[in-house]
């Protein structure tokens, strides 16, 4: 299956998602904000970075609950940051 290549907007949402969810990781640990999420450290990184810009539903879900947030609230934080 080939990708669609991401747009430039695509990308720099990816962006703003990631540096909303590693603040709100605060000074835990990658390592550790992942395992409650059940995903791997290094899906963590690629998200927080922008390099995986378009992270699935049930992973930014599960995200959300391993940082002690809502959907409600992270979507509130997306929409103030323009994501």
């Amino acid at each position: 299956m080939v990708r669609t290549p991401l747009t430039p907007e695509e990308r720099e949402r990816g962006e703003r998602l990631g540096r909303l969810l590693r603040e709100a990781r605060g000074g835990r640990s990658m390592t550790e904000v992942a395992a409650s999420a059940g995903i791997s450290a290094e899906t963590l990184r690629k998200i927080e970075t922008g390099r995986a810009p378009t992270p699935a539903f049930f992973t930014v879900a599960a995200l959300a609950r391993a940082l002690g947030l809502s959907m409600d609230e992270l979507a509130g934080m997306c929409e103030a940051a323009g994501v």
